[in-house]
């Protein structure tokens, strides 16, 4: 195996050593989400069928939220514990947070396979298959296949973040670089050459998804990690250990989970208030905002290790240049985001098809649901603060307040106030405004001036 670099996150370059973290990380991220994007450009594009493909994977969009969240769970959760365990010096408690996040990752990725394999089929109905029938084959089709690579994506996924912790950002990126290209070359062999369609993409990913868990597994057991993985037996897990990631992954858990829940009813009211198009609409939009999001998520995830050493080792100014430095980051980011759909919105939404109706139907509601985007940036910085220092309740509430008091009551108030299928699409905006800003200004209030 290649020999990896690890980042001292003890040196005085702040800003070099966070640029060292999140450009792997960005180069990951942007990977990993070849995963799925890949599938939906090439599936927009099958002749005849493109839309309604698009709209049968959007359906599956909560499934897929699901076990993301269960990972974050983990990965997030752990990861950051492990990091300030590293920077107190105490290598054997960050050895012992990871490997128990491993065997948490095993246990719950069998289990989500068995469960969601059994119950696909009425899920998928219950979760906005019901209104838009038509999408039904393409959704059920997709989802069995995608969902045998469920242990495979949670262990690629949730352990890289430990890689992270550990310095060897190089490292985590290559895994995600090894399956979004293999998939990248499977997809178009599967879906078109094969003929099998949409089981083809979820095949290809599948495949994909397996060969980085590979690569993780090889690497976190190799000599060239600072912490290696071992097994754990269920029944020997320490209950403290469990409970602090737990305790601190319910943050990006819940996140995810809400993620899943605006998912669902977003895909309902759309089919409600408006017809199938705007389902394949909405799954377009989630896609941009998945490629958009990835950016700043990474400079944000990228600061997270570099912020909890730093807590860990008691070095405040170091915490406080931290923060600042990915607060301007992400807002530069954003802001220039925001003038790219404002002005070119067809441009992002021909990615996926060029299907004159979706483009039609799509433009106006992209440039509405991106519209506060900027407050993103405050949203993510604020609870990325919260989630590096241990600060749970603080974060849980304000993923909360976004997803589950704001997005979900308005995306169901708002259609029926005169607003029809635009009332969805506003509902984000409205939420990144008012969430987006209370969570930064807690943030600052809370933790960053006492510092």
């Amino acid at each position: 195996m290649m020999k990896m670099k690890q980042i001292d996150f003890s040196g005085e370059d702040t800003k070099g050593n966070i640029a060292r973290a999140v450009v792997p990380l960005l180069v990951a991220d942007i990977l990993a989400l070849l995963y799925s994007i890949v599938d939906r450009i090439y599936i927009g594009r099958l002749p005849g069928e493109g839309a309604a493909g698009l709209g049968g994977i959007g359906l599956c969009f909560p499934f897929v939220m699901m076990v993301t969240a269960f990972t974050n769970l983990y990965g997030q959760g752990g990861s950051p514990l492990c990091a300030m365990a590293r920077g107190r010096g105490q290598r054997g408690k960050a050895a012992e947070v990871m490997n128990t996040a491993f065997m948490l990752l095993i246990l719950t990725g069998i289990a989500l396979l068995l469960l969601f394999e059994a119950l696909a089929a009425p899920l998928l109905l219950l979760l906005g298959g019901e209104t838009a029938p038509e999408l039904m084959p393409h959704a059920v089709s997709y989802l069995r296949v995608y969902l045998l690579g469920t242990p495979s994506a949670m262990l690629a996924s949730g352990l890289g973040p430990y890689i992270n912790a550990q310095g060897f950002a190089g490292a985590g990126m290559l895994a995600i670089a090894i399956g979004a290209g293999v998939n990248i070359l499977l997809d178009p062999v599967f879906i078109f050459g094969l003929g099998m369609g949409v089981q083809g993409a979820a095949l290809a990913t599948v495949l994909s998804q397996t060969l980085s868990a590979v690569f993780v597994l090889a690497f976190l057991c190799s000599p060239r990690a600072e912490l290696r993985l071992r097994l754990i037996a269920p029944g020997r897990l320490r209950g403290s250990v469990v409970t602090d990631i737990l305790g601190l992954g319910i943050v990006n858990f819940i996140m995810q989970f809400t993620n899943s829940l605006v998912a669902v009813v977003c895909n309902r009211m759309l089919g409600i208030w408006g017809s199938s198009l705007y389902v394949s609409v909405y799954t377009v939009i989630s896609s941009v905002r998945q490629i958009l999001d990835v950016p700043v998520q990474a400079i944000t995830s990228g600061g997270s290790p570099v912020l909890s050493y730093h807590y860990g080792a008691g070095r405040p100014e170091r915490m406080r240049e931290t923060v600042r430095i990915l607060v301007r980051w992400s807002v530069l980011y954003t802001a220039a985001v925001w003038l790219l759909i404002l002005t070119a919105p067809g441009l992002l939404i021909r990615i996926f098809s060029a299907d004159s109706e979706l483009l039609r139907a799509g433009s106006p509601a992209l440039r509405l649901y991106f519209s506060m985007f900027i407050f993103q940036a405050l949203q993510y910085n604020g609870q990325n603060v919260f989630r590096s220092l241990g600060r749970k309740r603080y974060a849980i509430f304000f993923s909360l307040l976004r997803k589950v008091i704001m997005v979900v009551p308005l995306t169901l108030l708002l259609p029926g106030l005169g607003f029809g299928v635009n009332g969805v699409f506003l509902a984000e905006p409205v939420s990144n405004l008012i969430g987006g800003g209370a969570c930064f200004i807690t943030m600052l209030l809370l933790e960053y001036r006492r510092w």
